[in-house]
């Protein structure tokens, strides 16, 4: 278990990114899950928080390689940031001390395909409303061209602008993490992964450290 006292934002993606490093070369870590279960038992201590989609592919702990009470893990299918998501991310930040938020989509998103096929069945249509921005955003694949879930390329580019409208989303209405962000107390990161390689692709530019 990482000691989130110790570690800065960029220490907290520093340290996811050797995790995913290790997972790409299927080189993890051994851990003693006794210890960790008995040290964790009464409080946790999470360095990083991570908004991610659902996806039975995408398992945080597994893919950045970390333990029991070392991330703090909020899934919804698309990676929307809902009301609740948001509260968990503060509560996670204000109150358990975490360094860091990453919101990662990843490829070949259901969720993501539903949308950019405007989807509306069921409740499922209530997660469609909050990606449904990011396919509106991408402007690059025109309307003479294919603008649905059967073109790979479109569905990508709608993945990593969702990932940046949830994370505006995030700061527009949490005044506790804008604040803290503000202050330096914790970072945000954008980032896309890769089910076939299995990297986590880290968008720099919609980022904050």
């Amino acid at each position: 278990m990482t000691n989130r006292d110790t570690v800065s934002s960029k220490d907290a993606l520093n340290l996811l990114m050797e995790g995913n490093k290790r997972f790409i070369n299927n080189t993890p870590r051994q851990y003693d899950t006794i210890k960790i279960r008995e040290e964790t038992k009464n409080h946790q201590y999470p360095f990083a928080s991570i908004l991610s989609c659902s996806d039975s592919r995408t398992n945080i702990d597994t893919i950045f390689d970390q333990n029991l009470g070392d991330l703090f893990s909020v899934r919804l299918a698309g990676n929307i940031a809902s009301t609740e998501a948001i509260g968990s991310l503060e509560f996670s930040c204000k109150y358990l001390g975490s360094r860091l938020i990453v919101v990662m989509g990843h490829s070949n998103c259901g969720a993501i395909k539903a949308a950019c096929d405007d989807y509306k069945g069921g409740n499922i249509g209530e997660i469609i409303k909050l990606i449904a921005p990011a396919v509106a955003a991408e402007k690059s694949v025109n309307d003479k061209e294919q603008r649905d879930s059967k073109n790979e390329l479109f569905v990508e580019k709608v993945s990593f602008l969702n990932v940046q409208k949830q994370i505006d989303t995030i700061l527009q209405k949490s005044s506790i993490i804008r604040e803290m962000v503000k202050d330096k107390k914790i970072g945000i990161v954008a980032g896309v992964y890769s089910l076939s390689s299995g990297l986590f692709e880290i968008d720099l530019d919609n980022s904050i450290l």
